[in-house]
């Protein structure tokens, strides 16, 4: 079948969006049924599918209810699907992966047991431990608690988003009551009775429940369910006229705590057909569609599990993976980051590789009297972050510090006007990124006068300057003296600090637009040279992948005939496999201990091998609404390197997913063959095959 007679723009041809990050999010759920992980480790994921799915109610799901709301009846791109429509699909795909969730969480409830762990109710405890649970609810819980009447003189309370609440039907003398108890979310969600025999663990809504009538004396109980509201986050930031955008961002920060509500969650467990007239009053009060109701036969929030597994580590229960020591060569305790990048380009794939080196990057600058400039994009960073005290130790020293500090980072917007003010407070020159654009781009130049007159040096990134994410995702940074590299980020940075036209990069490619241009002009020069060598091959390793130009362009390639695996962890609305149209590619998933991270693009070229590594995925957004880098690997010797990790990724059959041609993903295994596991692999690799392999350096 020829391409040219395949009308690439069917809708046939593509996945969803929403549908696609659903199908993500069962693959983290599945983690927690894989027996390679501890248990406790298993509920880990289950708490990560949770905390995911209340962030794509927020933002996302929050987004289509928007466009319906406004009349918006423009399909997406891809599937040619209505705002409704997607929101039906949503609900239809979404309900059962709930569902999924919480058979493995009963799973593995059962499974604790066998470890002398109980998940319990008050009404299963002997004599002495209820007594204990009357002692906490009295002092651990009940001060914490406010009940809200619902009558003429008490309007429906305000329901804050992700807070549980109790709803209390009440009875005083033939009349009929409501009331609405929120529980803290500063209060403990789990509590623990420890006997010689099990550990025990109460959830703090069921002991509410077991002690309600002691908040509500003179009153009957008649019932109580537990349930909980996710609310809109997906509000605008307005930037036009905005004099002082932390001031901006702080408002918006109030605004969308109390955004609309777009989930509502019910915990069936205590329930019967008598509370529907109560959940009609809660549709109506929330103004809320029946679609976005949740039936849970379980507690809400399974994020609560986060603190599950830290209550059993405190209890010695020892079901977590082995502890890992990301490698840290001794030649980093001897010579500076600088005295060794003069002689080469350092290569870091973290959490493999330690992320000290770069914490010492900024470090070793400032303690240096040399040291004239340090210039650093921040997009999200710890809270206690030692990369961003140094840079207010070389502000009050006097070296000139100029940080971009991204303010719209989405649930990081508080942190980052924290670290913003701290370090305009110490006199670093801080910039908020670019209007209309968030600046996602991983990027550091320090500046030196030495003796040889300035010298730069550069640290470019796939993740974000951030100390304890760089233990959990897979990411790839260089720290190189390269003139043109660093020549390209002292452009690109006083494009961002002053008045310029757009920089003439040699090397670097910049979005908005332009890393799409470059990717499209490298897949069309691997057709060129597939159709005169018949050697085409493009790996590309990414978050997500949704971008229509990029899509037609991969659709193209293997058309040509060139060779196309995918690494996408998350979003993929291709479609591999389809004859005529995308036979010649493959895409798989790799869901492990760590978050797949990095991005990292792969062009054959007839063997010149080009790789760039990005803060950008293949989204529209990563392409034209950011300010992104792709900076290209030129040391032959990483570039083999890289290659050879690609190739642990394709190999994997212990934690990869495949995509099939009727889009639907199937876990790998490794059957009769050797069992790969890139991520274990990369963990056992020897120190001195990473980071400086055989190579010695002078001062």
């Amino acid at each position: 079948m020829q391409g040219q007679d395949i009308l690439l723009e069917n809708p046939k041809y593509y996945q969803n969006r929403e549908l696609s990050w659903l199908d993500f999010n069962a693959r983290v759920i599945e983690e927690a049924d894989d027996p390679s992980n501890p248990l406790l480790e298993q509920l880990k994921f289950l708490a990560i599918g949770s905390s995911n799915l209340d962030e794509f109610y927020k933002v996302r799901v929050a987004g289509l209810q928007d466009q319906l709301k406004m009349g918006v009846s423009e399909p997406d791109t891809k599937k040619q699907w209505s705002p409704k429509k997607q929101l039906q699909e949503v609900t239809v795909k979404n309900q059962e992966i709930v569902k999924r969730h919480y058979s493995l969480f009963e799973k593995k409830k059962k499974e604790l047991e066998a470890h002398s762990v109980h998940f319990t109710t008050i009404d299963e405890l002997s004599v002495a431990d209820k007594e204990r649970a009357r002692e906490i609810f009295k002092f651990e819980i009940e001060p914490a608690l406010t009940p809200y009447g619902i009558d003429a003189y008490r309007p429906f309370p305000h329901l804050n988003d992700g807070v549980l609440h109790l709803f209390v039907r009440l009875e005083k003398l033939g009349s009929p009551f409501i009331a609405i108890i929120p529980i803290p979310q500063r209060l403990d969600r789990l509590f623990l009775i420890n006997s010689k025999e099990t550990i025990q663990l109460l959830f703090s809504e069921d002991i509410i429940y077991s002690f309600l009538s002691e908040l509500f004396k003179g009153y009957k109980v008649i019932y109580s369910f537990t349930f909980r509201i996710t609310r809109n986050a997906d509000l605008e930031i307005q930037e036009e006229g905005a004099e002082d955008l932390l001031s901006t961002i702080e408002d918006y920060l109030q605004k969308r705590k109390n955004g609309m509500a777009v989930r509502l969650e019910l915990d069936t467990r205590k329930t019967s057909q008598s509370v529907e007239t109560d959940i009609t009053y809660l549709k109506k009060a929330l103004s809320i569609k029946q679609r976005d109701i949740y039936y849970i036969d379980g507690p809400l929030d399974l994020t609560c599990l986060f603190g599950t597994v830290n209550i059993l580590k405190d209890a010695s229960v020892n079901l977590f993976f082995e502890k890992y020591t990301p490698a840290y060569p001794e030649i980093f305790t001897k010579k500076s980051i600088y005295s060794m990048a003069k002689s080469q380009d350092l290569f870091f794939h973290h959490p493999f590789d330690s992320f000290h080196p770069i914490i010492q990057f900024i470090e070793q600058a400032v303690d240096d009297d040399r040291t004239v400039a340090i210039k650093q994009t921040l997009y999200r960073v710890s809270h206690d972050s030692l990369l961003v005290q140094s840079l207010e130790k070389a502000a009050k020293q006097g070296i000139q510090v100029t940080v971009l500090v991204e303010l719209k980072a989405r649930f990081d917007e508080a942190n980052n006007v924290h670290w913003a003010r701290k370090l305009e407070e110490a006199g670093a020159h801080i910039l908020y990124g670019v209007k209309g654009l968030k600046t996602h781009s991983k990027a550091t130049l320090v500046i030196k006068k030495e003796e040889n007159g300035f010298r730069r040096y550069v640290h470019l990134g796939t993740g974000n300057y951030n100390e304890q994410t760089a233990k959990l995702y897979t990411d790839m940074s260089i720290i190189t003296t390269n003139k043109e590299i660093t020549q390209d980020v002292f452009d690109f940075f006083n494009y961002l600090s002053g008045y310029t036209d757009q920089p003439h990069y040699q090397y670097l490619h910049v979005s908005p637009f332009d890393i799409r241009d470059a990717f499209i002009e490298n897949i069309e020069k691997e057709i060129r040279l597939h159709k005169q060598y018949g050697n085409g091959h493009v790996i590309a390793k990414m978050n997500s992948l949704t971008d229509k130009m990029m899509l037609l362009k991969l659709y193209e390639a293997s058309q040509a005939g060139v060779k196309i695996e995918l690494i996408v962890r998350g979003i993929c609305c291709l479609i591999p496999g389809i004859p005529g149209v995308s036979e010649n590619i493959t895409v798989r998933s790799v869901i492990g201990r760590f978050l797949e991270h990095s991005r990292i693009y792969y062009f054959y070229h007839n063997g010149e091998e080009n790789i760039y590594l990005s803060s950008a995925d293949m989204m529209t957004r990563n392409m034209i609404k950011r300010v992104e880098i792709a900076f290209p690997i030129l040391s032959d010797k990483w570039k083999k390197y890289i290659i050879s990790i690609l190739k642990m990724y394709l190999y994997d059959n212990v934690k990869a997913w495949t995509l099939n041609s009727s889009g639907i993903y199937e876990k790998t295994t490794p059957g009769g063959r050797k069992a790969v596991h890139a991520q274990k692999e990369l963990m056992e690799l020897e120190t001195t095959q990473r980071i400086l392999p055989k190579q010695t350096f002078s001062e």
